[in-house]
């Protein structure tokens, strides 16, 4: 059951667009989109520290065969971050400076993308904060299924 909620919750989570299932690995999804083409991997927080949500938290990896993209990491916070805020990945010890917009953030370039990646494969859990309009918010995610669903996203657009 939870499963399924996940698989529908994440196509929400995503653009509106023709998507295919790559797999579900406990919280985490991989998908392929043959109209752009994109495959990625995708989790929802699991938890939200200081405040109730303003946008549903998200995390993808995704691959884009036609610029030769792979492996960009991209996240959707589950707060708006007020003027000048950083936006912090942390993931097993290692601390990452997001490049950031109004409610997202991205790696600043891809050999960060490639850390994150590479940090994401022998962790368990990572954590995103930022500062919304006065408070600090963390969004949580556990990484059991991460490395099965971003490499199901690799070899979903392998072919393209």
């Amino acid at each position: 059951m939870r499963r399924a909620l996940l698989a529908a919750a994440l196509l929400v989570a995503s653009p509106a667009t023709a998507r295919d299932s790559l797999g579900i690995w406990n919280n985490w999804g991989a998908f392929s989109d043959a109209g752009v083409p994109r495959c990625y991997a995708i989790a929802m927080a699991d938890k939200v520290v200081g405040r109730a949500n303003e946008l549903q938290p998200y995390f993808t990896v995704g691959n884009w065969p036609r610029r030769g993209a792979r492996g960009e990491i991209h996240v959707r916070l589950s707060r708006k971050i007020g003027p000048g805020s950083t936006v912090t990945l942390s993931i097993g010890g290692q601390r990452f400076q997001l490049v950031a917009g109004a409610a997202d953030a991205w790696a600043a370039d891809k050999r960060m993308d490639a850390a994150v990646v590479a940090a994401m494969r022998s962790a368990s859990s990572m954590s995103i904060t930022a500062r919304g309009t006065g408070r600090n918010f963390t969004d949580t995610y556990t990484l059991a299924g991460a490395a099965s669903a971003m490499d199901a996203a690799l070899l979903g657009c392998a072919q393209n």
